[in-house]
């Protein structure tokens, strides 16, 4: 008899555990939900960034275009899974037992990250790259590129990067990310040279104008949309420091756009939409480094400094 009420005193005991899971393993599963639902949203950026490069293209080559955009992230994705994410964070899924959700949550957004790198090159070198020659530059990225410098800085899972270690931040990837697609951009374009017809003979700039503004705007949008994920997404977990994130890259895009705005409105220029446009998407990549850091005030000054300094650039 007392063996039997012992044994019922310690199941009534057991039975909330087993009921109400413990408050560790519930923010576990919020985190993993959080980064897995960021990832696809980070995914959808892809439909920005092509929609943007058809549309800035000539219609003739639109086709070339998306299909570089869309095959791409196909083979980056098993090439990253291969040897990227392993170069980047010394673990690699192919040759190692990724069994907890956390493991490949992280490979699934990190994957996102390294095709956003590759995206950008591709659209500086549309309407003058082979689609096979684009594939070859685009595994390299994936492969050794994006994976050694972003080790350099985010490292792997037990240490920092050592960027990171002296004091360098980019939280989610203004460099990482963003600055490295641009920069094997222009090593592209410096080999492959400007568009016939973009330099004439006297050295004066031709303009070649994209052949469907709607589709420009409406991958401005997206790409704003799925940012928000690709910022606040890099926390890795679900807190609340992911409203100051949000809003930080709501004000600092809305800064850069009204930067342009401003600009072209003081010199009386003619005011065209694809400024604009490519005004937020500076202002977004200026404030992916410091969004987790700054206060929106100073959110909103990069976001301005940012477009101003596209401007210039161009």
């Amino acid at each position: 008899m007392k063996t039997t009420i012992a044994l019922f005193a310690l199941l009534t005991l057991s039975l909330p555990a087993l009921a109400n899971p413990s408050q560790q393993s519930i923010q576990l599963n919020l985190d993993l939900l959080w980064i897995v639902v960021a990832g696809i949203l980070v995914f959808f950026m892809q439909a920005g960034f092509g929609l943007i490069e058809c549309g800035m293209s000539r219609s003739k080559n639109a086709v070339n275009v998306i299909m570089k955009n869309y095959t791409d992230i196909c083979l980056g994705t098993i090439v990253f899974y291969v040897m990227g994410y392993g170069l980047m964070f010394g673990d690699f899924p192919l040759f190692s037992d990724f069994e907890s959700g956390m493991q490949l949550g992280h490979l699934f957004f990190q994957t996102m990250f390294a095709a956003t790198a590759v995206t950008i090159a591709s659209g500086a070198m549309a309407e003058r790259t082979r689609f096979t020659g684009y594939l070859i530059g685009a595994i390299f990225i994936f492969a050794i590129i994006y994976p050694v410098y972003g080790g350099f800085v985010w490292g792997s899972a037990e240490t920092i990067g050592w960027l990171a270690r002296l004091g360098f931040i980019d939280f989610a990837g203004s460099t990482v990310v963003h600055s490295i697609g641009g920069w094997c951009a222009l090593a592209g374009i410096i080999v492959v040279g400007p568009r016939l017809g973009r330099f004439l003979k006297n050295g004066e700039v031709a303009d070649i104008p994209g052949h469907n503004i709607m589709y420009i705007a409406l991958g401005g949008f997206i790409l704003w949309f799925g940012w928000f994920a690709f910022n606040a997404g890099s926390t890795l977990e679900s807190n609340q420091n992911i409203a100051l994130i949000a809003y930080n890259t709501q004000i600092a895009a809305a800064a850069g756009a009204l930067g342009i705005f401003l600009y072209f409105s003081a010199l009386k220029h003619p005011l065209y939409a694809s400024k604009i446009i490519n005004g937020s998407l500076a202002g977004l990549v200026s404030i992916t480094a410091g969004c987790a850091t700054m206060t929106p005030i100073f959110a909103m000054i990069t976001g301005l400094l940012g477009a101003l300094l596209y401007i210039f650039g161009e």
